[in-house]
């Protein structure tokens, strides 16, 4: 005979039945993670493993799609108009997404108004580095061959109002010399083109380029920031040598288009956070050169963090002039 306690149990089984087969509705289809650059760069590098690990929980593929171009712009577009159901995020960055939206005045959507964030994620120490033919091994060296200098450091960005291109301005701007932008379409064809001897100078999330350094096709020669990198513990920082206003870091998070429904983004949070646990995934990460690792607890978080970045970037945006048309 059933007790009370089991009757209950019985009764209520039929009514939780429907609530959770609508929990497990979503993603009914795989789910597309723009990268807005090109294959090959450090947001590359850790969309793909993070896309992988979540797969495993959300039951469904998430399929990588490269969207370079503008600095970020188009493939933050795409995001921006796409279906808010869900099945579509985008992995964001500091400077494709926050400083993007400072330099270049003219876009085709609005940064705050038309995203929904998901989950910051973590971020890499961005590395200066130069040619090897660059006679500078650290901050105070290339100032003075600077200085010295006729005609301006060409420096690789992987586009307009990316983080590379206002940390090189900055350094422009800190140190007292001349520098040239040249703009790319994501990360890969501007290293390319450092190890080339094209360019004098490009700064980077260590990720793509950290082999490049161990084979000495490209010299480092500061860590943008207070902290030491982790994979390039010998590597002094900016701070460290003199140059406290040259601290910048590259940090990643998730967004999905405005209007995705609450508890679709909190799907997406719960298999993103998941998935940067992950031990495995959390190795290859650090040494990948993403040093903090450290998953917003809440989609609100990510949204406070976002406005702080954005409120000092606008001061570097300013200072350095960067701001296009």
């Amino acid at each position: 005979m059933m007790n009370r306690r089991t009757a209950l149990l019985a009764l209520a089984a039929p009514a939780l039945i429907p609530r959770t087969a609508g929990a497990q509705s979503f993603p009914t289809r795989p789910v597309r993670m723009v990268i807005p650059f090109t294959a090959g760069g450090s947001n590359d590098v850790v969309g793909r493993m993070l896309g992988d690990a979540m797969a495993q929980r959300l039951g469904q593929p998430v399929v990588v799609e490269n969207r370079g171009g503008a600095g970020g712009v188009l493939g933050n577009d795409m995001v921006a108009k796409a279906e808010p159901d869900g099945h579509t995020m985008l992995l964001a960055g500091s400077g494709s997404f926050v400083i993007s939206s400072l330099v270049q005045t003219r876009l085709p959507y609005d940064p705050v108004k038309d995203f929904a964030a998901i989950c910051w994620l973590g971020a890499s120490p961005n590395v200066i580095t130069v040619h090897p033919s660059v006679q500078a091994t650290n901050l105070r060296e290339l100032q003075a061959l600077g200085k010295a200098r006729r005609e301006p450091l060409r420096f690789g960005t992987p586009g307009v109002g990316t983080n590379g291109h206002a940390l090189g301005a900055m350094i422009g701007v800190v140190l007292g010399i001349e520098m040239e932008p040249i703009h790319y379409r994501g990360t890969a064809p501007a290293l390319n083109d450092l190890i080339a001897g094209r360019l004098d100078l490009l700064t980077n999330a260590s990720a793509p380029l950290q082999p490049h350094i161990e084979a000495e096709k490209i010299r480092a020669i500061a860590i943008a920031g207070q902290s030491r990198s982790v994979a390039l513990p010998n590597l002094s920082t900016s701070v460290e040598q003199g140059f406290p206003e040259l601290d910048s870091s590259t940090w990643y998070g998730l967004l999905a288009p405005a209007g995705t429904p609450a508890d679709r983004i909190a799907v997406l949070h719960a298999a993103a956070v998941a998935a940067m646990n992950q031990e495995d995934v959390k190795r290859r990460l650090i040494a990948s050169g993403v040093d903090e690792i450290a998953p917003s607890p809440e989609p609100a978080h990510f949204t406070r963090l976002l406005a702080s970045d954005r409120e000092r970037w606008a001061r570097v945006v300013e200072r350095a002039n960067l701001r296009v048309q």
